[in-house]
């Protein structure tokens, strides 16, 4: 049984492209190393497969894997797809093979045959003889039928000839005066294909894949139903409708009647467009004076969403709980309708048309970074201006790093996060942060001033970065807050501004000589200065009061010759971080690039900060930090 099936095996091998090397535990099926092909079975990748490979009874080639849940072999590979091409499916001439469901096949005769009646005769017949020239011929889509086993590559085959390319009605014909054509095939494309069958027609089988359709030759009387049909009929359709035409008038009185209708169509249309232009500037009038009494003009597209007074009321139950008290203003806890919990900024002193509230709901708006407050909508009903944020649960970063006796908040700031007095108030005892998150907040806060200052298209300066403007997310994510009421211009200009904006302690030299103009660097000083509040735990200004006594002392400086002179670079360090740091140096590294950094920021020439994009890469460590200058003495007096 083997022998018999091994021609059968090489020539459906052959047929694949080449010859059989190896088939692997992945289910891929290796061609001869001459041929770069390989034969993939459905189930690739599926190690340890039982798989067999079979030629069964019907000729094909398959390729079998044995699923072990369920012990049946599936097919996953097999040589010829569609099962009508193989030759001798259907056994016999004139038979037309056509698939029956996904793995079966159904043997048909064309119109004007019928099956074969003789004991051990298979295929059809003709029902009627043609006789020379005579008869029709019957349009078979998509079916074509076997030129036999060719002699050479060049022999199409003995039952087949290919004819020079023409067209139909030629290759018609030329089936047409041969007596033994008993069809021919015609391929609708471009390159014309005509074959024309000889003597017998063999192995037939129907196939979109074909692109061909068969003209066989049956009796003229025929009259059998043809199921080989594509979309070749053609609708015959019919207008029995008689149409009139009317005479047409004449030439003089046509030529003054177009002039007329054209010219009354014109001044039609001239009047409907002076009405509109006239009925648009009224309304845009209208809508430019309640957008300027509103204050939408400053709005972007898109913008965040205008809560009425009511709204917001309801949502803080009628402004009971406060979480912050500020210069701006007072903030309140609250919670939408849809369960978002806000923070409701009511402002103060803040006219319906005033630039500050404005300018503070168009710049949020823009702003979108992970580490800057959001804000999810504003109101203005008469004389009323509140801000809606996002609520930072973990409140504001100084009442994590200073103790009950020194988190007094400093004048001049209105943040969401100011509830660290309330907090220990109610006796709640704060998270102690390890240096890994106090890195990590200062780097957040560094990369979210960059943004104001680098990253946005017009330039945004803070103005009041302290701890009590940076919240805490649950997770201690940083988010700073109050960038809204900072100055707004653009990159190229200085900024000049009529009054100091900050708070004491925080502010940078050129505030207060006012020859030096306010750029960005004003921030960058900020920075530095809450930058080493967070590694020592300790109040710039409520260090040089409690610990030295002299009004003229200057943190900055003290730090500075603690760590570069003394070389004692734990004296500034927060003990409550000191043990942790002494045992590792990747630490100690840590804080030695935190100090550098500040020390940078806080230099009094606003030229020799660096810019807050390169504060941020000095603290991730991507860039060398050199030995910094001394910082000069400069401090705020109390008023």
């Amino acid at each position: 049984m083997a022998m018999a099936l091994l021609p059968c095996l090489l020539l459906l091998l052959a047929f694949a492209g080449g010859t059989l090397l190896n088939l692997t535990t992945e289910g891929e099926l290796k061609l001869s190393a001459g041929n770069p092909t390989t034969l993939i079975a459905s189930d690739k990748g599926a190690r340890d497969r039982l798989r067999r490979l079979t030629l069964d009874d019907d000729g094909n080639l398959r390729l079998y894997s044995l699923l072990p849940a369920r012990r049946e072999w599936r097919v996953v590979w097999e040589l010829v797809q569609e099962l009508c091409r193989i030759q001798g499916t259907c056994r016999g001439n004139n038979t037309i093979c056509v698939p029956k469901g996904a793995d079966g096949v159904t043997c048909v005769c064309p119109p004007g045959f019928r099956n074969r009646t003789g004991a051990g005769d298979d295929g059809c017949e003709a029902k009627k003889s043609v006789a020379g020239a005579d008869g029709k011929f019957v349009r078979l889509d998509f079916v074509s039928f076997s030129s036999g086993a060719p002699k050479s590559s060049s022999d199409p085959g003995p039952y087949m000839s290919i004819q020079p390319p023409s067209n139909l009605a030629v290759c018609r014909n030329m089936c047409r005066d041969d007596p033994g054509c008993p069809a021919f095939g015609y391929k609708f494309g471009g390159d014309r294909t005509c074959l024309l069958y000889k003597s017998r027609l063999v192995d037939g089988y129907w196939s979109p894949g074909t692109e061909m359709s068969t003209f066989v030759r049956v009796a003229e009387a025929d009259r059998d139903s043809n199921p080989f049909t594509g979309m070749t009929s053609m609708i015959d359709t019919v207008c029995p409708v008689q149409l009139a035409l009317p005479v047409p008038p004449k030439q003089k009185a046509t030529t003054i009647r177009n002039i007329a209708i054209i010219t009354a169509l014109f001044a039609a249309e001239l009047l409907a467009g002076v009405l509109s232009f006239w009925a648009f500037l009224r309304k845009y009038s209208q809508y430019r004076e309640m957008a300027r009494t509103l204050g939408l003009e400053y709005l972007p597209a898109g913008g965040p969403r205008r809560f009425s007074y009511a709204e917001l009321k309801a949502a803080t139950k009628d402004f009971t709980d406060v979480v912050g008290r500020g210069a701006y203003g007072t903030v309140f806890r609250g919670e939408l309708p849809d369960r978002r919990a806000v923070a409701v900024k009511q402002l103060h002193g803040v006219g319906g048309g005033e630039a500050e509230f404005w300018a503070e709901v168009t710049i949020i708006a823009r702003m979108h970074h992970l580490n800057l407050v959001r804000m999810w909508g504003f109101c203005a009903d008469k004389d009323q201006r509140m801000l809606v944020y996002e609520y930072v649960p973990n409140g504001s970063l100084d009442k994590y790093l200073f103790s009950s006796s020194s988190s007094a908040a400093p004048s001049g700031g209105d943040a969401q996060g100011e509830d660290g007095e309330e907090s220990s108030q109610q006796g709640q005892q704060p998270v102690m942060l390890d240096l890994h998150t106090r890195y990590r907040i200062a780097l957040g806060v560094a990369r979210a001033i960059a943004y104001l200052h680098e990253e946005c298209l017009e330039w945004v300066l803070h103005c009041d970065i302290k701890p009590e403007n940076i919240l805490l997310e649950d997770d201690f994510c940083p988010k700073v807050s109050d960038f809204g009421l900072s100055k707004l211009t653009s990159k190229k200009e200085k900024v000049t501004m009529s009054r100091i904006r900050g708070t004491r302690g925080y502010m940078a030299p050129e505030w207060v000589i006012h020859r030096e103009p306010i750029t960005a660097k004003a921030d960058v000083y900020s920075f530095g200065m809450v930058l080493l509040e967070i590694v020592s735990g300790r109040r710039n200004y409520g260090f040089r009061q409690e610990s030295v006594g002299s009004e003229d002392w200057y943190f900055p400086k003290w730090a500075y010759e603690k760590v570069y002179v003394e070389r004692r670079i734990e004296d500034i360090m927060d003990p409550r971080i000191l043990l942790a740091v002494d045992d590792d140096a990747d630490s100690v590294a840590t804080v030695e690039r935190m100090v550098k950094t500040a020390m940078w920021c806080l230099q009094d020439r606003a030229d020799m900060r660096p810019s807050m994009g390169k504060v941020a890469k000095m603290l991730e460590g991507t860039v060398e930090i050199t030995d910094p200058v001394k910082p000069t003495i400069f401090c705020v007096q109390d008023d």
